[in-house]
């Protein structure tokens, strides 16, 4: 069954073009791998992924584009049909099938989900070389996870489920559910709220290298917004911060591996030792960036 297996990149507009690019080379620890007028691409030093990261200059600042893998041409055409049969239940087409023009190349198609959000599933993306990352290096290897907003988070689940082939690994209560494409715990995670970009994590090689890269945010001037602790559900280590376009993004690391065909899913009550089982980070999710309806929903980007 054609399905979803892996998350590519994110596609920002972007108010503030050259101080999100300086970030995430200078501060984030990306790697520039292409440029045009008032755009850029950015890569992981650890993953052969083409780009994690594309900036577009912007009057305004929003999700472009959320770009996803899957294993082949095929699987690309059988998944476009998937999602134009959602077309009642609001999924809309930016375009069909094609050979992608932007760095990496590639073969997809872009839609917007019933709530309006842009992706982009695509096959035989450009590899580039990767390197065995090192300890206390401090960098990210790879996009971990990317959580959203959804005001019918139960109807998104059933899309990414019962379109895009994800599975659902574990709730959290009833209003935050972490949906699995491979044997990650999980690349997505939805949440309910106005249709939004939560934030974007980045797995990083060990908890060291998570605080390390703490270390050096803190010293250039980026402070975390809530961590570091460890959450229940996947285990995983975190610390959140902003980009200067306000965009939260996350470093982590142990996020829990699973069995993709097997793993059954749990419900974690809420309770502050489930959202944090080490209780000794500052902030939490009050002292995030307050969800908003992303500005550009069912408005296709121009790159």
């Amino acid at each position: 069954m054609s399905r979803v297996t892996e998350i590519r990149y994110v596609g920002y507009g972007v108010q503030a073009f050259d101080a999100e690019r300086k970030f995430y080379t200078e501060d984030w620890g990306l790697t520039e791998v292409a440029a045009e007028d008032g755009l850029a691409w950015f890569k992981t030093q650890g993953h052969d992924e083409h780009h994690v990261v594309r900036l577009h200059e912007s009057d305004v600042n929003s999700v472009e584009v959320i770009g996803l893998a899957t294993d082949s041409k095929a699987d690309v055409d059988d998944l476009h049909g998937k999602v134009g049969k959602v077309g009642k239940a609001g999924c809309r087409i930016i375009h069909e099938p094609m050979d992608l023009d932007a760095p990496g190349g590639g073969y997809g198609f872009r839609f917007f989900s019933p709530d309006g959000l842009p992706f982009e599933i695509s096959a035989d993306v450009e590899r580039l070389e990767k390197r065995e990352l090192e300890r206390w290096e401090g960098i990210p290897v790879k996009i971990s996870h990317i959580v959203l907003h959804s005001p019918n988070h139960q109807a998104a689940v059933k899309f990414f489920t019962e379109v895009l082939g994800f599975r659902i690994s574990d709730w959290l209560g009833d209003f935050m559910c972490f949906l699995r494409c491979n044997s990650a715990h999980h690349r997505i995670a939805i949440l309910p709220g106005p249709p939004c970009l939560n934030h974007v994590a980045y797995d990083m090689l060990s908890v060291d290298d998570m605080m390390r890269g703490v270390g050096r945010l803190k010293k250039r001037g980026t402070d975390i917004r809530w961590g570091p602790g460890r959450h229940t559900a996947g285990n995983n280590t975190f610390s959140y911060f902003c980009t200067p376009g306000g965009f939260a993004v996350e470093y982590t690391a142990d996020l829990e591996e699973v069995d993709f065909e097997n793993h059954r899913e749990k419900i974690h009550e809420p309770a502050p030792q489930v959202m944090d089982q080490w209780g000794v980070g500052i902030g939490g999710p009050q002292t995030m960036p307050k969800p908003e309806p992303d500005p550009r929903l069912f408005q296709p980007a121009k790159v």
